[in-house]
């Protein structure tokens, strides 16, 4: 059941209000977010402490590197390369391309950087309530360009570029598999939880993975789970939501009013990889609607 909030105006789930809010019946109810004072008070993406930046505009990246990625999934390649730059100069980078004729290039490079300026405006609100005693970071990738005499392969491809990250590992998933043997995992749980509250039900951030380091944790590739599906084929949408709540457990780090789905029902295998839906199909034979690729 869905109801439109007295103060924010939005559409939103039963569960994006408290039981006395919901009572007070349409009109007047208000959603969680409004009455915890939860909302437009994050800072801008662009101006956020919790973003991790390029702080360069070129770097190189050794033709070995390029072809022994070493990160394959279904349609991209990773490989490091060195900023040569700014005041990252030096220091290590990664970059990110598709593989010739990959099905979601196009959309990808724009709706991975729309997730992660929605990340960073959770991720921000996460830090200013200092429920834990370090930070939480997003890389913020750009999209560059291999430059003219870069290998034919590669003249002139698109590519996204974003410092490197050490130790690499992931935490949670966007169908709800996870990992929370360490309190890192339990944090990254209820940093998920939280982004489920403060946008009032309509947005889930996972598929959680980065490094820690001695101050903070920087994440790398986050998805965000929407309502409507406005986040390209790692968003799982309504059914992502509900079955990541479905295989969610509540730990040390969270908050008693945090909202959560009223009913959630798992609509997902969990599995470690990210989990894609592809939107449309060409013929009626070609494969099953909604096809899930795993990367």
């Amino acid at each position: 059941m869905y109801r439109t909030c007295a103060a924010c105006g939005r559409d939103l789930p039963q569960s994006s209000y408290t039981a006395n809010q919901f009572s007070k019946g349409p009109g007047v109810s208000r959603c969680a977010s409004c009455v915890h004072g939860h909302h437009a008070d994050t800072v801008s993406a662009g101006q956020t402490n919790s973003g991790r930046y390029n702080n360069s505009n070129k770097c190189s990246v050794p033709n070995s590197a390029l072809k022994n990625s070493f990160a394959q999934g279904a349609f991209r390649w990773v490989a490091k390369g060195s900023y040569t730059s700014g005041s990252r100069r030096g220091q290590a980078c990664v970059v990110k391309w598709f593989k010739t004729g990959a099905v979601f290039s196009d959309d990808y490079f724009t709706l991975d950087i729309k997730a992660v300026d929605k990340a960073l405006e959770i991720v921000n609100r996460f830090n200013q309530l200092n429920i834990i005693n370090k930070v939480v970071k997003i890389n913020v990738p750009e999209i560059w360009h291999f430059t003219d005499d870069s290998s034919d392969e590669w003249a002139g491809q698109r590519h996204l570029c974003e410092p490197f990250i050490q130790n690499y590992q992931k935490f949670n998933s966007n169908t709800g598999w996870n990992d929370d043997s360490k309190a890192w995992g339990e944090v990254m749980q209820a940093l998920s939880h939280f982004s489920y509250h403060i946008s009032g039900g309509n947005y889930v951030l996972c598929d959680l993975q980065g490094g820690i380091y001695q101050h903070e944790l920087v994440l790398s590739d986050p998805v965000i789970l929407s309502r409507t599906r406005e986040y390209g084929v790692t968003d799982l949408g309504p059914d992502g939501i509900s079955s990541f709540f479905s295989l969610h457990a509540y730990n040390n780090f969270y908050r008693p009013n945090w909202t959560q789905p009223a009913n959630p029902v798992q609509r997902f295998r969990p599995v470690p990889g990210t989990t894609m839906i592809r939107r449309t199909v060409r013929t009626g034979y070609s494969r099953p609607r909604e096809t899930r690729l795993f990367v």
